[in-house]
């Protein structure tokens, strides 16, 4: 059986992606970094990076399908050149091996950070949008990889793109920025929100959403794979639900939030320590993040479960492995 590639598997999203095929009988190959703890999958491990061309040709070797899920995920870093290395010219890199070893489908995992976001209703694959449109590094870097990897699948690879919105759920190790809000409120450090909104989705539903773009997603084609837009407020009333915690109750002004985070971000700057407001999430939170998954439940059948559900995975998991 040919194999199939993944990379971020030793991540959140990139593990359940990496389950999923091998519940469907893939042959998994996973890219991982030396250091990276690969958990939990019985896969073959390969080691390299996305910005070692030579370590890609071997990771492709023999591989029928890729599936492109690591990212360097961070809303601040000391140096912000390293984001468009590793997602943009690491996206590049490996699309160039995965054509010349004739992979014969190629799946990248966007964000729905590179949807448009109207005002008055939800975003979806084909709302305008442009790098002028995307707040911080890490949605610029992201924006980029999607033209590279919507300009190969121009010059005719067969490339299909998917944008999760903000997965939730179990074995999020890091944990991600997403996973951070459910980790933070369950320690008590979330007793004030800003208006902003999220699409939340099961973690493990995105993953399906994956496979079923390998298996019917249209080669140039963009799929959000999401599932129900919440407010921030929302999202944390139902984690108090969810944990028996008290629910927040108290909104911040944006400019308090942008002022926070324009301190924070300096002094983080200065020491290289993760700030506690990265102001390049109070920039993102400018918008609700609102987005209609019904392209990926019309072409691919995607039909994710409740956020409820994914929240509920999230509470169980992080408390049962203490990270609170």
């Amino acid at each position: 059986m040919p194999r199939t590639l993944v990379t971020g598997a030793s991540g959140f999203l990139g593990w359940h992606v990496a389950r999923v095929l091998l519940e469907r009988g893939a042959d998994v190959r996973a890219l991982c970094r030396p250091s990276a703890a690969l958990r939990e999958l019985d896969v073959e491990r390969v080691t390299g990076d996305l910005r070692d061309s030579d370590s890609l040709e071997r990771a492709v070797k023999g591989c029928d399908r890729v599936f492109h899920v690591a990212a360097d995920y961070r809303l601040w870093s000391k140096d912000p050149q390293e984001l468009y290395h590793s997602n943009v010219e690491g996206t590049r890199n490996l699309l160039e091996a995965a054509e010349r070893n004739g992979v014969a489908k190629f799946i990248y995992t966007s964000t729905v950070g590179c949807i448009g976001m109207p005002k008055e209703s939800p975003g979806d694959e084909n709302t305008p949008v442009s790098i002028s449109d995307m707040a911080g590094h890490y949605k610029r870097s992201k924006w980029l990889a999607e033209q590279v990897a919507l300009e190969k699948a121009r010059s005719g690879y067969p490339v299909v793109i998917v944008n999760p919105t903000a997965p939730m759920g179990d074995h999020d190790w890091k944990p991600t920025p997403t996973g951070k809000i459910v980790v933070d409120f369950l320690k008590g450090k979330l007793s004030a929100f800003v208006d902003t909104g999220l699409n939340v989705v099961d973690a493990h539903d995105t993953a399906v959403g994956h496979y079923l773009a390998g298996e019917h997603g249209r080669p140039g084609e963009r799929y959000i794979l999401g599932c129900e837009n919440l407010t921030l407020q929302q999202i944390l009333a139902r984690l108090a639900r969810i944990a028996d915690r008290p629910e927040p109750k108290r909104k911040v002004p944006y400019a308090v939030a942008y002022a926070a985070g324009v301190v924070t971000t300096a002094i983080a700057d200065l020491t290289g320590r993760e700030p506690l407001a990265p102001l390049e999430a109070v920039k993102m939170a400018r918008k609700k993040m609102f987005v209609s998954h019904d392209k990926a439940t019309r072409e691919l059948g995607f039909t994710p479960g409740s956020a409820t559900e994914a929240l509920s995975k999230a509470v169980s998991w992080f408390q049962s492995n203490g990270y609170c």
